[in-house]
């Protein structure tokens, strides 16, 4: 099992609000090791380029990007998410916006806990090459 903590747990029983919260720290750490390892610069500068990643409209540009090589249990997985009932949804962006990021999450933290790190690299790196593309980062 390719996880932080040998921890006996069932993704598949968990509400996706439970797996949005693991996948928001999940892609989180995949954007700052991913910075941390490109170059060594100044905390702020790390922070400001973290955030442009790591933000309800960027996930819901990445999410857009990997839906064509979703199987039917990760499309299932995200559809659970963004449809999820929050209580909360940011002034600054739309609800289909933060929706479908919370769908996003959630796919990244079921992933996570189903210990397919490589399906996360393979994802990970699809959405980092191509905001590189689209941005200067």
């Amino acid at each position: 099992m390719d996880r932080f903590l040998p921890l006996e747990t069932d993704p598949k029983q968990l509400s996706p609000l439970d797996l949005a919260f693991l996948g928001d720290c999940v892609y989180e750490l995949f954007v700052r090791e991913q910075l941390v390892s490109e170059a060594n610069r100044p905390n702020r500068d790390l922070h400001a380029a973290k955030v442009k990643l790591v933000n309800a409209e960027a996930q819901e540009a990445a999410i857009k990007a990997l839906l064509p090589l979703l199987t039917e249990e990760e499309q299932a997985v995200f559809r659970r998410g963004r449809n999820a009932h929050t209580h909360h949804t940011p002034k600054n962006m739309s609800s289909a916006s933060y929706h479908a990021a919370t769908g996003f999450e959630a796919l990244f933290g079921y992933l996570y806990l189903k210990g397919e790190l490589d399906r996360l690299r393979e994802f990970f790196g699809l959405i980092y090459n191509g905001q590189e593309r689209t941005s200067s980062i």
